[in-house]
């Protein structure tokens, strides 16, 4: 499971539409995620977009560690 922190999530969807389908258009094609105690959210521009399992974002997104600032940044992308 991933440990507490900052980092950058990138849909494994290749379109808007099946990212929608799945409930997470909102964090199509990446965004800011923070993981605490096991729960995931997804951030962009500062404001909370989508939440969920961490087990679930590590299973249909890319996962790479967030550079520093990165939800004050928003985008990576």
């Amino acid at each position: 499971m991933l440990s507490d922190g900052e980092y950058t999530a990138t849909c494994r969807e290749l379109t808007i539409v099946g990212a929608t389908a799945r409930g997470y258009g909102m964090v199509y094609p990446s965004a800011t995620m923070t993981v605490k105690d096991g729960w995931a959210t997804f951030w962009r521009e500062g404001t909370e977009v989508w939440n969920c399992n961490a087990r679930f974002a590590e299973a249909h997104f890319d996962i790479r560690p967030a550079q520093d600032g990165a939800r004050d940044a928003d985008e990576l992308s």
